[in-house]
């Protein structure tokens, strides 16, 4: 049985689930909420994680050292750049993003260091 950082990882470097990535060159970790609630969560007989519910895989994420980071959009000066701009920004509402030094795609090595709190 693999440890939590083994099985994202395992599932970030999958080209099986759509609704998690990693994101800023392999920095962070992206979720779609809606999406991994079916797609992981929700899965009968086959769990991946040892839960049905986003509050408890977000909890195993803190516990494992992972922050979650707030998405900064830089605005445009023109209106309809400005207002598309703001579309795009509450498509992503349902996008978590959550980083930790130690889980970084360019250095698998460093999962290891990942340990529970």
């Amino acid at each position: 049985s693999l440890r939590f950082p083994e099985k994202l990882w395992k599932m970030l470097e999958s080209d099986q689930f759509q609704s998690v990535w990693w994101t800023e060159g392999g920095k962070c970790v992206a979720i779609n909420k809606d999406l991994f609630e079916v797609e992981v969560l929700g899965r009968e007989g086959q769990q991946v994680f040892h839960t049905q519910k986003i509050r408890s895989f977000m909890r195993q994420l803190n516990a494992y050292g992972f922050t979650k980071m707030q998405r900064n959009f830089q605005r445009s000066a023109s209106l309809p750049e400005f207002l598309a701009e703001e579309a795009a920004a509450s498509a992503h509402s349902q996008i978590l993003y959550y980083y930790n030094p130690s889980f970084n795609r360019a250095h698998p090595w460093l999962s290891e260091t990942c340990k529970r709190r």
